[in-house]
């Protein structure tokens, strides 16, 4: 590093995002930005680490440790304190198709491995990406890249999120003739229609997608597989498919009550309202609106952080989010050491928000929902709950166990489950005759992505699980250089 004690001149120090009070009168992104003399300090900090983990990519204890998709973190730490930007810029793209991404939505598993964060806190790494793939765009650096030769080859990927535009975009490097088939009317998958506009601007997710055009990859919206095209009929007309259709089926919650109307699945919630958004500015109505309502979110992660946010924003009387996991500690336990992803307390910007609206967090923690009540006229019009605790049997496993007297009556108009989701829809795998791994995921083994069918793969989330972003990124790039050498008999791609 060009500074070897720049982690000791230097705090860490972020850009003060828009405040809580004002960014929920409107759907533009909260974050905030550093001028360039800012992040040459905070580039500085990178300590120029013996053993770095931040690019490491591995799972400890379940968890992502370092950046899944190898960053060349320290590289491009380095070259943005001595204020080489566009080499900077070239470093970013060697790893990861779309910084501007996971520069604004990755949680930043990096950071929690970074070495300096053992005992200060971490190099402001996801920061540092984003600055530097919004630079490159505002200098113009960022260009469509066409190959310069065509294989005649011919593939189709099957979902427009992260994972199908990163198989997407490599094949499309490789020289093969890409078609992108997506359901929804808009391309981007979870990055258009998952990640509300407060977060990820749509904007920036369509500035990637013209480019990826230019480059020649060739998109089709509004087409189901299974329904406007069988799966079938995809191996027949191409010479290898790409399943990258996410986990898309929700976690229920079958409790008492359950089929009043108001109870939505979140991804319902947040669907409806960025097309909306997107197609009349929420003036055509065709949304779940949470405008004066009590709204209780059951489920935590970043889903039920965005409906949080989402509800904010559209004016709710007030906002309850249950988890039902103990509440995290505000340093990290004993058996969570580094470099595991520092399970500790902290609010995220939907927390935040509602926090300096209503006065306190909206999380309650251990909460366990036991009935839907109805109003007379079939709709939610409260919650019957109980606290829990999580007990641990013989066999070393955790079960919740109820606490007597805990009983609590919440009041509401809206309820929205985030619970996560079981796996990718049947469909395609009906239609192919698809084998499934035990979680009802395409089965599919890691590195390799080759299903049972010849030339038909499966990555991200459909395969794996729900997951990171910056874990689709690295299974549909992989999944795109096995392709590559399922075709041309070996393989440039890394």
């Amino acid at each position: 590093m060009g500074n070897p004690t720049g982690f000791k001149l230097h705090k860490r120090e972020l850009p003060k995002d828009r405040s809580a009070k004002d960014r929920i009168k409107d759907w533009n992104e909260f974050h905030g930005h550093t001028d360039e003399a800012l992040l040459k300090d905070q580039g500085a900090r990178c300590m120029d680490c013996g053993i770095p983990f931040c690019h490491t990519g591995k799972m400890v204890a379940g968890m992502a440790t370092g950046c899944p998709i190898n960053n060349l973190i320290p590289e491009w730490n380095d070259l943005v304190y001595r204020g080489q930007w566009k080499e900077a810029l070239d470093r970013l793209h060697k790893t990861n198709n779309f910084p501007e991404f996971t520069g604004r939505v990755c949680p930043a598993p990096c950071e929690g491995s970074c070495v300096l964060g053992i005992n200060e806190p971490a190099v402001t790494i996801k920061n540092i990406e984003v600055s530097i793939i919004d630079h490159g765009f505002a200098e113009g650096w960022v260009t469509a890249q066409p190959p310069i030769k065509r294989t005649g080859k011919k593939v189709a990927i099957v979902g427009s999120g992260p994972a199908g535009l990163a198989a997407a975009a490599q094949l499309n490097k490789a020289g093969h003739n890409v078609t992108v088939f997506e359901r929804d009317d808009r391309i981007g998958g979870l990055l258009m229609y998952g990640i509300p506009n407060m977060k990820l601007d749509k904007t920036i997710v369509q500035r990637r997608v013209d480019l990826l055009t230019e480059e020649g990859i060739e998109f089709k919206t509004n087409t189901e597989i299974g329904k406007d095209i069988t799966a079938k009929q995809l191996t027949n007309d191409f010479d290898a498919v790409i399943l990258a259709t996410g986990a898309t089926v929700p976690r229920d919650l079958p409790a008492k009550g359950r089929e009043l109307n108001g109870i939505h699945f979140a991804m319902e919630f947040l669907l409806k309202n960025t097309k909306s958004l997107m197609d009349s500015n929420l003036e055509d109505g065709n949304y779940i609106s949470a405008k004066d309502k009590e709204v209780i979110v059951i489920g935590g992660g970043d889903t039920g952080t965005d409906c949080v946010g989402t509800s904010m924003r559209h004016g709710c009387k007030n906002v309850t989010q249950f988890e039902i996991m103990p509440q995290p500690p505000q340093e990290r336990a004993d058996d969570n050491p580094w470099p595991q992803w520092p399970k500790v307390y902290m609010m995220d910007y939907g927390q935040e928000e509602a926090a300096e609206y209503f006065g306190q967090d909206p999380r309650r923690y251990c909460m366990m929902t036991k009935e839907f009540v109805d109003d007379g006229k079939g709709n939610i019009k409260e919650l019957h709950t109980v606290k829990i605790e999580w007990v641990k049997d013989e066999n070393g496993r955790f079960s919740p166990k109820e606490i007597p007297g805990t009983d609590k009556i919440y009041k509401a108009d809206l309820v929205l489950l985030a619970m996560g989701f079981l796996g990718p829809e049947a469909m395609i795998a009906k239609d192919l005759n698809l084998e499934l791994d035990d979680r009802s995921n395409f089965k599919a083994e890691y590195h390799k992505y080759t299903t049972g069918i010849d030339g038909v793969f499966a990555a991200g989330d459909c395969r794996r699980g729900q997951s990171l972003i910056v874990w689709a990124i690295n299974e549909g790039r992989e999944a795109a250089r096995e392709c590559d050498r399922y075709l041309m008999g070996s393989s440039l791609l890394p």
